[in-house]
């Protein structure tokens, strides 16, 4: 009887639509639409229920060192700004302690490069195999001659090594870098350098184009000298 019941054909189940009345208010809501906004409204009320119960069981001594670090700005709290946490003393002493590590690494830098070029020169300076040798005639210069070449063929086996030619290029490429990251050291102090003059007290003012004696990529600046009491 079943099977019977489901062979007969059945009516296709539409929704209702929005009336024309009602069309400037968007599309009627469907029930499975209003599934979806009722779940997202009930679990934000159980979110707005578990901080109210933490509120009301809240500890009244309990403190957070935000309490104190951060400030409420149209009800947001916001951290407060750090821009006058240290005092101008403060600033200098920690640029100069900054500027005192970029320094110690530049010297050890320079010191690495000084040693790894003197090791190399060393290298490239090696005293030269050859030898120069003197005949009377053609024959003792055939005879001689005929020695040299046998004496190459024995030496050929105890050339320098791919190895080491290997271990000089690589400490060439080393060097090199070594050299890039100096120069950048060096950039990077004279950089810090200026930055700590220029917080100094004094009047001063940026030197241009056409007042520079050797011209430079760098802003080069003039202080207002100032007589010492």
């Amino acid at each position: 009887m079943s099977s019977l019941r489901n062979a007969i054909p059945r009516k296709a189940h539409k929704e209702r639509s929005q009336p024309k009345s009602r069309k400037k208010f968007g599309f009627l809501e469907k029930h499975k639409d209003y599934v979806v906004r009722a779940k997202a409204f009930h679990k934000k009320e159980e979110a707005l229920q578990r901080l109210r119960e933490k509120a009301a069981f809240r500890n009244p001594d309990e403190f957070y060192f935000k309490m104190i670090k951060t400030k409420t700005v149209d009800g947001v709290h916001r951290p407060e700004s750090e821009a006058n946490k240290y005092t101008q003393d403060e600033l200098m002493l920690m640029k100069t302690q900054d500027i005192g590590y970029v320094l110690q690494k530049l010297q050890s830098e320079r010191k690495k490069i000084e040693k790894l070029t003197a090791v190399l020169h060393s290298l490239d300076n090696r005293p030269s195999s050859k030898h120069i040798y003197y005949a009377e005639d053609r024959e003792e210069a055939k005879e001689i001659r005929s020695r040299t070449s046998e004496n190459k063929l024995a030496t050929a086996f105890v050339d320098v090594p791919d190895e080491i030619k290997r271990k000089t290029a690589s400490s060439y490429r080393e060097l090199e870098a070594r050299k890039n990251r100096a120069n950048q050291l060096e950039k990077l102090y004279m950089d810090m350098a200026m930055q700590k003059e220029l917080q100094k007290n004094g009047r001063k003012r940026k030197l241009g184009e056409d007042e520079i004696v050797q011209p430079t990529s760098r802003p080069v600046y003039k202080w207002r000298t100032e007589r010492k009491r």
